[in-house]
């Protein structure tokens, strides 16, 4: 893959029309942007960002919301590489959701609470978190609460105590069924017939950057798997192991776990090598990857700085743009078969 600079100048290695076209397109935030919309001023940039941003501050954008699916989805999200963007599409596709409409349930498995900062919850030792569903047995609906930010979004905070949960869970029956169980005793989970409008419409679990105990138990409770990848090479070389662990869990304890949802991320229009990553995720994976990449964003790295997503920070970027379409499209593809 190494190019030497006296064979190819720099132009040719960063721009994108130079590589091969792919049998399907990327969408970018920019083709978002001029997408045509009769909800959006396209007269200039400036306006339409200040209208989307209008629409996204004051709910409109549950005015072009999405259908509600028939029950309940629970979706892992997991990649045992860091960095990938996890729990960040995690948080941002969540908020999404909520703001087109759909009532959402984050529950935090990663230790460092990562993703509870960002939704704006109290994560700190003492408040009632996934450890205490997961260890002490509480009932999920004693350890939720909702989103400050984003009304329709609620979340389960993790806090350190987590860090010695796969230790502590060693000795317990049936200790890769505890989220699971938790899950399903929830009264706002489950079809439309049988628990009403006031169910969740999605779950999401924001795994750790590894494939430990916490990992499995998510992948258990799971209906279905959403995978964000990096538009780069390396974040492929841990894809195969993580996928054995998918099939691992398929035979032995959940035949109904499908990877459902492929998200790229961190991706670069700009480059050959993203095109590749993504031809070749797309060859692998094909429809379950989105058409939608989120690009490489200051604006959804500062997010959770300020305790918020991207999509209340600052609901006309590129990478909240790309998060609100990504949202979009897993509501409209449905839950598979």
């Amino acid at each position: 893959m190494a190019v030497s600079r006296e064979t190819e100048s720099q132009d040719d290695v960063s721009r994108e029309t130079d590589a091969p076209t792919p049998g399907w397109q990327v969408r970018t935030a920019g083709d978002l942007a001029d997408a045509e919309s009769p909800l959006v001023d396209h007269s200039t940039p400036l306006a339409q960002a200040a209208e989307h941003s209008v629409l996204a501050r004051s709910g409109g954008l549950r005015r072009q919301g999405v259908p509600r699916p028939d029950r309940t989805r629970v979706m892992v999200v997991a990649n045992q590489k860091g960095g990938v963007g996890k729990t960040t599409s995690t948080v941002n596709v969540a908020a999404g959701l909520a703001q087109l409409g759909q009532r959402v349930l984050v529950i935090d498995l990663d230790p460092q609470g990562n993703a509870s900062t960002a939704l704006s919850v109290p994560h700190h030792r003492g408040v009632p978190s996934t450890y205490d569903m997961l260890v002490e047995g509480s009932p999920l609906a004693d350890v939720v609460t909702e989103s400050p930010d984003l009304p329709g979004l609620w979340v389960v905070p993790a806090t350190i105590d987590l860090a010695g949960a796969e230790i502590e869970l060693v000795s317990v029956v049936a200790r890769e069924n505890r989220l699971n169980r938790a899950i399903e005793a929830h009264p706002l989970v489950g079809r439309a017939e049988d628990v009403g409008d006031d169910r969740f419409d999605y779950v999401f679990i924001d795994c750790p950057p590894s494939l430990g105990l916490l990992t499995l138990n998510a992948l258990v409770a799971g209906r279905e798997m959403f995978i964000p990848i990096q538009a780069e090479y390396y974040a492929l070389e841990g894809l195969g192991q993580l996928l054995e662990t998918v099939e691992m869990v398929r035979q032995h304890l959940n035949p109904r776990l499908v990877v459902s949802t492929i998200l790229l991320t961190m991706y670069d229009a700009r480059t050959r090598l993203a095109a590749g990553v993504a031809e070749e995720v797309r060859g692998h994976f094909g429809d379950e990857v989105l058409k939608t990449a989120v690009p490489r964003s200051v604006r959804v790295s500062e997010a959770p700085s300020y305790g918020q997503t991207v999509m209340t920070y600052d609901p006309a970027s590129p990478g909240a743009l790309s998060y609100l379409e990504a949202a979009r499209e897993i509501a409209s593809k449905g839950a598979p078969a």
